[in-house]
């Protein structure tokens, strides 16, 4: 029987970081989504055509990278920067299967001494790769990834300022990373699509 907070009834599901996505049903799909640190910098070398491995990448993320491939899911990397690159990966996975697939969308959120932070980035990295989802007829949301997706429409315009005023923004600006916000506030600047093969991210 579906639990109160597996979303298993909708196509495209939103949850936070590996207890989040142990939250929700398997699914066919994940995508785990990590807008500022890791995430940009493995989408940026998967574009160059590097493989990079899962023990190269911070704790949260690889928990959640092999929590993801645990369940035999496929599963991709999603950042601002190739969020609607990562939506048309998932629709050909979906056509590759000839069925309707099932998605889970995992922000990443940060690590904190209270455990899990709600980050905003990783809300609108989730948001923008479910918006381009949407634009493409998976649009069976639930309501936590709708909120998400609209939370990033609304604002897609003001992703510089916002990633740049945000708690997560301004600590990496502080320890001199401004120039690196400003390349993750870039919606949808790459192609490249980070696929887990194995213990490695390669190109799609």
């Amino acid at each position: 029987m579906p639990g109160a907070h597996d979303q298993s009834r909708y196509q495209v599901r939103l949850e936070w970081g590996a207890g989040g996505l142990r939250r929700l049903a398997p699914a066919d799909v994940v995508v785990v989504v990590d807008v500022l640190a890791a995430g940009v910098t493995v989408v940026d070398r998967v574009a160059a055509g590097d493989e990079v491995p899962v023990s190269s990448l911070g704790p949260a993320l690889a928990e959640t990278v092999s929590a993801a491939a645990a369940s035999g899911s496929l599963v991709l990397l999603a950042t601002l920067r190739n969020a609607a690159a990562v939506a048309r990966a998932a629709l050909a996975e979906q056509r590759r299967r000839a069925e309707r697939t099932s998605i889970s969308v995992v922000a990443l959120g940060a690590a904190d001494a209270d455990g899990l932070r709600f980050a905003v980035e990783d809300h609108f990295g989730a948001g923008a790769v479910i918006d381009a989802l949407t634009a493409l007829g998976i649009d069976h949301t639930s309501p936590e990834a709708a909120g998400a997706a609209e939370g990033f429409h609304g604002l897609r315009r003001a992703m510089r300022h916002l990633l740049t005023a945000s708690g997560s923004g301004q600590e990496l600006i502080d320890a001199g990373g401004r120039d690196a916000v400003l390349a993750a506030a870039e919606v949808d600047a790459v192609d490249a699509v980070p696929v887990l093969r194995g213990d490695v991210f390669a190109a799609a």
